[in-house]
């Protein structure tokens, strides 16, 4: 009966969002309630259990979360993101443009959010259609590849981040086997798949004709590439020095302080601010506004976030999530596969990422204890899983299908069938990658 009053909340859940489209916050507060309720919390725990929920998973997120999406509205607005797609074209050239296409977007997708990513990075896929006069999925569905890879498998992109935070894996490590797991998901979905999609017609939106800064306002591509790839680096070396050194270094503390995910977000903005606002001549004032905007992006997002953590709890304080575990249990499943599976099944109900990625994390972690899971795995399992069947419900799917101007068949062709792509050969690397470590 337990296990069957938290599949009639998730259910509920996933109509409150999809069919009613309530706000996906408000939805996991009352659904939190309820399932608080049902499952037989005494009622006056019930708001003190949500809050604790909220706080816990925003007091880990909450910096890593703003600061990055600071970094990425610098990096679009500084001109970086134009001048590391005209560098990556001038490496390739026309015969290559598709891999300078991901190249851009795996560069971009790392400190930018999917959404603002899309909307910044479109203009320039289309510039080069224009251009050079290509079929735009050829050119554009290789670049929103590597953007929605890097948005599903790699941190400190939200959802990957608050996976590493519940499911107490480390950053630095999820980094790098998400790199490993994401770059063949990103080549067949993109480049390779791409390929097949050269007869559909498309029509891109002439009004978002990009808005180019002049050659002179561009930072150097030293500065573009370094604070795009600078976040990478120092989780990189937060990782991996600590392997290397002794154990009673005496810079091994500093290490560990500057690795730490909320500093080197920090240090990492810190740097962006000179390297690409003062130094290019922008005032302090400016570089402010255009952080501010950058809230305006990301605050649904850690709503979302916060609201899946007061299920999470409510889940936890019941003791329903150790009941679900035992079910589990007897289910004959690979863990690994079990997580991408219930990620994909959420994500085709509800529509969000996010969302699917985060709701699992509270089902499967109990599962994840007390079968000694790779963390790190299971991040990327359940990042994999929540892109999958990407549809009608799906804001990403209406963005893609507008912006291209494609019918409506001939978007579940490219872009819902890509985005299921990179979430399948997601989880066959992830398995893959799980039978070497193991």
């Amino acid at each position: 009966m337990t296990i069957l009053i938290v599949l009639l909340c998730i259910a509920l859940l996933i109509v409150l969002i999809s069919v009613f489209k309530i706000n996906a916050f408000l939805s996991f507060l009352i659904v939190s309630i309820i399932a608080g309720l049902a499952l037989g919390l005494p009622p006056a725990k019930i708001p003190s259990n949500i809050e604790k929920g909220m706080g816990d998973v925003l007091g880990s997120l909450t910096i890593i979360i703003i600061a990055g999406a600071m970094l990425g509205k610098l990096v679009a607005e500084s001109g970086a993101a134009q001048k590391i797609a005209q560098v990556s074209m001038n490496i390739f050239g026309t015969r290559y443009i598709q891999w300078a296409m991901v190249l851009t977007g795996f560069l971009i997708g790392i400190p930018l959010y999917y959404g603002i990513g899309f909307v910044l990075m479109v203009p320039l896929i289309f510039s080069v259609v224009y251009r050079y006069k290509l079929p735009a999925l050829y050119i554009g569905l290789p670049m929103l590849a590597a953007l929605s890879v890097t948005h599903g498998f790699l941190p400190p992109h939200p959802s990957p981040a608050a996976l590493v935070i519940q499911f107490k894996a480390d950053m630095g490590l999820t980094l790098f086997y998400g790199l490993a797991v994401a770059i063949p998901a990103i080549i067949i979905g993109g480049p390779i798949f791409s390929r097949t999609l050269k007869a559909i017609p498309a029509s891109p939106m002439a009004a978002f004709s990009a808005k180019e800064l002049s050659e002179e306002e561009l930072p150097s591509g030293f500065k573009s590439f370094f604070t795009a790839l600078l976040p990478v680096i120092l989780l990189a070396a937060a990782s991996f020095l600590p392997m290397i050194l002794k154990s009673d270094s005496a810079i091994l503390p500093y290490i560990l302080f500057a690795g730490s995910p909320s500093i080197v977000m920090l240090i990492v903005l810190i740097a962006a601010t000179w390297l690409l606002g003062l130094s290019q001549g922008k005032k302090i004032t400016e570089i402010m506004a255009i952080y501010g905007d950058a809230l305006k992006d990301i605050a649904m997002i850690l709503l979302i976030i916060a609201g899946s953590g007061a299920l999470k709890q409510v889940l936890t304080e019941s003791g329903v999530s150790n009941q679900i575990a035992d079910y589990l249990q007897n289910v004959k499943a690979e863990p690994l596969f079990l997580a991408w599976m219930i990620a994909a099944i959420i994500r085709f109900c509800v529509g969000s990422a996010t969302v699917a990625g985060l709701t699992t994390a509270g089902i499967i972690f109990p599962l994840m204890e007390h079968t000694h899971t790779n963390p790190n795995l299971m991040v990327l399992a359940v990042g994999a899983g929540s892109l999958m069947f990407s549809h009608v419900n799906d804001a990403g799917f209406w963005m893609f299908k507008e912006y291209f101007g494609l019918t409506l068949k001939d978007t579940f062709k490219s872009w819902a069938l890509m985005e299921s792509i990179v979430g399948a050969v997601g989880l066959a690397g992830v398995l893959l990658l799980n039978s070497i470590i193991a």
